[in-house]
């Protein structure tokens, strides 16, 4: 009997969106050209949706009649992961973690097992050879005598091995190498991940072991496969930083059990990623005199404030059109700072060449680095150098005003700490009491830092 012409749907690369036919704009997220085409197996698309936990919430019930029953967590060995993932992983959870290559998403995974060797773990790499695993082990140190390595691609056998070892936690690096016997399309596709996602939850929910999986990201830098893939684990961790740079940052992007606000700090090591207690210190300037041109911020990343310097640097445009250059900041947002010194305060940089550095190598996007931008782009142009106990932490705006920031109780408080005696912060800020060993500064405008910071 014949089976007649296989179906096929196309997908969007970029969030999962599916389609009967080709176009060329997805109409879910808008991108162009990211439609491809794929068989629409038995598995495709509506399986995804019945990734339910097994036995939980099959008829209505009272939200009041439900057992209050508290997350039975594991630790990793690890006490920032631990405080990240909200006091350590949840049993039956799916974390995943994302990140460029390199950045050392499998380097963080293996040293969970290595660190923590009463944890049975199952490490399956579908990237490596076991002996490059066994390699990069060695290179890290730690107590191995609790993995198992297993490197396979095929969703059947690594869930038939991990019921048969029943391990603590189970990682997998990664899913784009992973696929599934009843989906018709190669590894890493839309219908692949979707699957091998769903397959994963199924599992970690049913047998109540948490699962980590390691996701690549695009040159967007979002995680690579469907949106689907995102909305179906309970946790999402981001690592970020230059692969040049020694730092890196894990970053709670969701997280059902625990807050979004924490990061931790990492460095990068020849023995693999060691944690930085106290990232402010790191970032503090690290030149023994006064020198023009830096001024220290304080930021505030989620619920966590960083002390960092902020290096400027103005000179006279040498080929006559004036340069601007940020390296960490937003250089479109220093052009508007720049216009706004020039038309609201009366400094005159459009002859000017202008080039800002985050010292450390951060990523900054908190506006209130603002106010510390425009100290040293105007420390450098009257070659006056800040003091060195003195921070700030302030918005700007296009009037010239300076705008407040919130929590800037807990920001003096971190400055205090590191030994700084002055914080400038807007006079609109809601200060409700003074911080011990510090003295609030507040200015209106950018006018009222100058005469406060230069004297003039």
């Amino acid at each position: 009997m014949a089976t007649g012409k296989t179906k096929t749907l196309w997908f969007c690369s970029n969030c999962g969106n599916e389609s009967a036919k080709w176009m060329g704009r997805c109409p879910s997220c808008g991108e162009w050209n990211t439609m491809v085409e794929q068989p629409s197996g038995p598995s495709t698309g509506k399986k995804v949706l019945s990734a339910s936990i097994p036995g939980e919430g099959r008829s209505p019930m009272a939200l009041s009649a439900v057992e209050e029953v508290g997350e039975d967590r594991i630790s990793l060995g690890s006490a920032e992961v631990d405080r990240i993932l909200g006091g350590g992983i949840v049993k039956g959870s799916l974390v995943l973690i994302g990140g460029e290559p390199g950045i050392g998403k499998s380097t963080l995974s293996l040293q969970i097992p290595l660190s923590c060797p009463g944890l049975r773990t199952l490490y399956v790499t579908g990237e490596e050879s076991v002996r490059q695993v066994r390699m990069r082990a060695d290179r890290l140190g730690g107590d191995s005598s609790g993995c198992y390595i297993y490197s396979e691609t095929l969703m059947d056998s690594i869930l038939s091995e991990a019921q048969r070892i029943a391990p603590d936690l189970m990682i997998v690096d990664s899913v784009q190498t992973m696929y599934c016997n009843g989906v018709e399309s190669t590894a890493g596709s839309v219908s692949q991940i979707k699957e091998v996602a769903a397959s994963l939850l199924r599992f970690a929910k049913g047998s109540g072991i948490p699962v980590i999986l390691i996701g690549h990201i695009t040159k967007e830098g979002s995680i690579a496969g469907p949106k689907v893939l995102e909305h179906i684990v309970d946790v999402v961790l981001q690592f970020e930083g230059e692969n040049r740079g020694a730092y890196r940052i894990l970053r709670s992007i969701k997280n059902r059990f625990g807050s979004t606000s924490e990061l931790a700090v990492f460095e990068m090591t020849g023995t693999g990623l060691r944690t930085v207690e106290n990232p402010s210190e790191m970032l503090m300037p690290f030149h023994g005199e006064d020198l023009s041109g830096t001024a220290v911020s304080v930021m505030l990343d989620g619920a966590r404030p960083f002390l960092f310097e902020v290096q400027a640097l103005v000179s006279s445009a040498v080929y006559g059109t004036a340069q601007r250059s940020a390296t960490g900041f937003d250089v479109r947002r220093l052009n508007m700072l720049l216009a706004v010194l020039e038309r609201r305060a009366g400094f005159k940089l459009a002859q000017k060449d202008v080039f800002l550095n985050m010292a450390g190598g951060m990523r900054i996007n908190d506006p209130a680095c603002d106010l510390a931008v425009i100290a040293a782009v105007l420390s450098s142009n009257f070659d006056v150098p800040v003091p060195r106990n003195v921070c700030f932490a302030g918005e700007v705006g296009l009037s010239g005003e300076i705008r407040p920031v919130p929590q800037v109780e807990r920001r003096a408080g971190e400055a205090s700490r590191l030994g700084l005696r002055k914080i400038y912060v807007s006079q609109y800020s809601k200060v409700d009491h003074g911080v011990d060993g510090i003295t609030i500064v507040k200015v209106a405008d950018i006018a009222a830092l100058v005469r406060s910071l230069f004297g003039n």
